[in-house]
């Protein structure tokens, strides 16, 4: 930093030192300015809380949220984005539905209905998609974009502005002992900080129309959501109550008990209820050696120690996503994390990642 940089930095803080200690008091901004600024400050706030909350509604799942926010907006607009990357609950109810619902086959009625029922689970999970997409698209992005770019220069201006403001109050507090020249110049520079800042304040807030249509946006993929999801729950309505009258106007199939096989016992002769009994074998010391032998030549299925928090795989789970932990049915996973009520994050084999709490049993839970 030059010297004349030092000496206005010097300048500076022993205003702002004057007012917050001495009680000086400096230059003052018209209350037109500081309605204005007002005005942005609540704007900025509201931006950045309706951005976080918008997030949070559009998946309420943590570590899905994460993703949510890597989404790349430049490749989805070209079309390389057919999802947001990350498992709806929709998606992974139907897909349970779907799996028990083979299980149970074509002849159970509860079978039959599962997997309809998954099937439209899945496709509310398409519509969910979409759903996240065009928010990100069309309101958290453009939202984004604001405060990253219009209100972080207006802060910037903002903050130029105080400082040439204390600077300039410096100098006029030293009027006589400083050049005339070097206050006439503090003095234009404050001005023209005053100005780049109130216009980029005015600019803002005479374009608030875009986050209206923002606003409105969000709205319509909200209600497009929602008529889609209505239309394929009314479908699923209607298939069920048909299944159901399909069924109540069927036959019941009565149960008849297999016929009852009779069994010869004998003649009760042996006191242990008609068995005959064995004599027990001799055991030998050498026997008995090798009996222990071979005992303990036998490999022992070696337990995981359930010292540490530890879970037991119900299901198979094919991870479909990164970051999600894959594994087969009896696998035993160490527990290094909840991350909410649905999902759990361990480690097995040296490899780490997400997984369903549904598809695990809980051996050791987590201390809370």
């Amino acid at each position: 930093m030059s010297v004349a940089g030092l000496k206005k930095q010097f300048y500076k803080a022993s205003q702002l030192v004057s007012e917050k200690v001495g009680g000086a008091e400096g230059t003052k901004l018209d209350d037109d300015f500081k309605e204005m600024e007002k005005k942005v400050d609540v704007t900025s706030k509201a931006v950045t809380e309706v951005l976080a909350r918008t997030i949070e509604y559009l998946q309420p799942n943590p570590a899905s949220r994460a993703k949510l926010t890597m989404l790349n907006t430049v490749s989805k607009i070209r079309g390389q984005v057919k999802n947001p990357g990350y498992p709806q609950s929709e998606g992974l109810l139907g897909e349970c539905m779907t799996r028990h619902g083979k299980e149970l086959g074509g002849e159970s009625n509860f079978g039959d209905a599962l997997l309809d029922a998954g099937e439209s689970m899945k496709r509310l999970a398409e519509v969910k998609d979409s759903l996240d997409i065009e928010v990100k698209q069309n309101f958290i992005d453009p939202l984004q974009n604001l405060c990253d770019k219009d209100l972080k220069e207006i802060q910037h201006h903002l903050k130029k502005l105080e400082g040439r403001r204390l600077d300039f109050d410096y100098k006029k507090k030293r009027q006589g002992k400083i050049p005339d020249e070097e206050l006439r110049q503090a003095m234009e520079k404050f001005e023209e900080s005053k100005e780049v800042a109130e216009t980029s304040m005015h600019n803002l807030l005479e374009t608030d129309i875009e986050q209206v249509s923002q606003l409105s946006a969000l709205v319509d993929a909200q209600l497009d959501y929602h008529r889609q999801a209505v239309q394929i729950l009314e479908e699923l309505a209607d298939k069920l109550k048909r299944r159901m009258r399909e069924a109540s106007s069927r036959p019941k199939r009565e149960y008849k008990p297999k016929p009852r096989e009779t069994y010869d016992l004998g003649e009760l002769e042996q006191s242990n209820g008609g068995f005959p009994c064995t004599t027990a074998p001799k055991i030998t010391a050498s026997s008995s050696f090798r009996s222990s032998d071979k005992l303990a030549r036998t490999p022992s299925r070696s337990m995981p120690p359930l010292d540490q928090p530890s879970c037991k795989a119900l299901y198979d789970f094919e991870p479909e996503n990164d970051g999600e932990l894959g594994f087969r049915e009896g696998d035993v996973i160490t527990l290094t994390n909840q991350i909410d009520e649905n999902w759990y994050e361990g480690m097995l084999n040296g490899q780490s990642g997400f997984f369903p709490l549904s598809y695990v049993e809980v051996l050791v839970p987590l201390p809370q």
